[in-house]
């Protein structure tokens, strides 16, 4: 859907209403800047464009602004930000003519685009209003995009300045910064300006331009103590430290990620697919894919293990037994050192 709203917006066919909303803020604000950017030249926006916040603002104010003939240009673009009463809370301070806006829905002026920037992840579909909104609106829902949508985005987003992506490359794009889109946007801008028109961004490039993101540190962390290699994880915590990364930070984010794989794990062999795994957990699909791949490497006892530890290590630590740096070492020893315990009970 998102794809042909985008479509027809390039091609200047426009809606007189659209009403955006979604949890996804950043393809939000994409489409409506769109919409702005196609609709109205640089010289029109300061006669013929306006925002409107219904938090602080009567939504009739916006639509009186709608139904005013464009000065110097063919159409007026008007936004209405924050159009609460579309969902289910309660009523604020500002009093809003739902009425009028009722008549403008239904008969919207031909002159005029109208944007509902509606940031919420769902609306009262029980009220009339939102009901007739999305009848008569050009909607879009942003949600979080889905594995493949997401790297069909990234690989949009470099073609769109000139170069192609390597699929491996987006694999580690992905890895590196994370699914979050506002960030993938800076990421993929600063790649296709580094290969060029007609250039590619290839893996090599990625690992080069691209910063690890917390959880890629604590991702490669673990895979080092999944894999026993013990001194290499020492050298990625030292690093890691050297960066000014504090080692109560640190602890917490190897504690969210050992329950993630617990999690993974538990739901994976309960029948859970990818999908209802990254739903149940509201995490994005594309680490639920990371993190199955990395629980493999644990027994369940390993995982329930490594959360008591950390919560052991973490009141150590908050409580001034313990060093926080040595204690994060000696953690990553005795879990080096673990395997040959069990082996030698046996």
């Amino acid at each position: 859907m998102l794809e042909r709203v985008w479509g027809n917006i390039e091609k200047r066919r426009f809606s007189p209403l659209y009403l955006l909303y979604g949890s996804e803020p950043f393809l939000l604000t994409e489409t409506y800047e769109r919409i702005v950017k196609a609709a109205l030249d640089e010289g029109e926006r300061e006669w013929n464009f306006a925002v409107y916040d219904c938090e602080e603002t009567p939504v009739e104010m916006a639509l009186e602004e709608a139904e005013t003939v464009p000065f110097f240009g063919e159409r007026r673009v008007v936004v209405v930000k924050h159009p609460y009463f579309f969902t289910s809370e309660k009523e604020k301070e500002i009093e809003h003519n739902l009425a009028k806006l009722e008549a403008y829905v239904n008969a919207p002026a031909p002159f005029s685009i109208v944007i509902f920037f509606a940031p919420y992840d769902k609306l009262d579909e029980r009220k009339k209003i939102t009901k007739l909104a999305k009848e008569r609106c050009e909607v879009v829902v942003a949600s979080s995009l889905g594995e493949a949508e997401l790297r069909a985005w990234v690989r949009r987003r470099i073609e769109s300045e000139g170069p192609s992506i390597s699929e491996e490359a987006i694999d580690v794009l992905l890895r590196r910064a994370g699914t979050q889109l506002s960030v993938l946007a800076n990421e993929t801008e600063k790649l296709a300006l580094f290969a060029g028109p007609g250039g590619v961004v290839e893996a090599a490039a990625v690992e080069r331009l691209v910063a690890r993101a917390p959880e890629e540190n604590v991702f490669v962390l673990v895979e080092q103590v999944a894999k026993r290699d013990i001194p290499g994880a020492l050298r990625t915590l030292v690093d890691l430290l050297g960066h000014q990364e504090e080692p109560i930070k640190m602890l917490a984010l190897l504690a969210s990620h050992f329950r993630l794989l617990s999690q993974v794990k538990w739901l994976a062999q309960t029948g859970y697919g990818q999908t209802q795994i990254a739903s149940a957990l509201n995490v994005h699909p594309f680490r639920v894919k990371l993190a199955l791949a990395q629980a493999a490497r644990f027994s369940e006892q390993e995982l329930v293990e490594a959360i008591n530890d950390l919560a052991d290590v973490d009141h150590q630590v908050k409580s001034g037994a313990m060093d926080r740096r040595l204690a994060l070492e000696l953690l990553l020893m005795r879990w080096g050192a673990r395997p040959e315990e069990e082996r030698s009970r046996r």
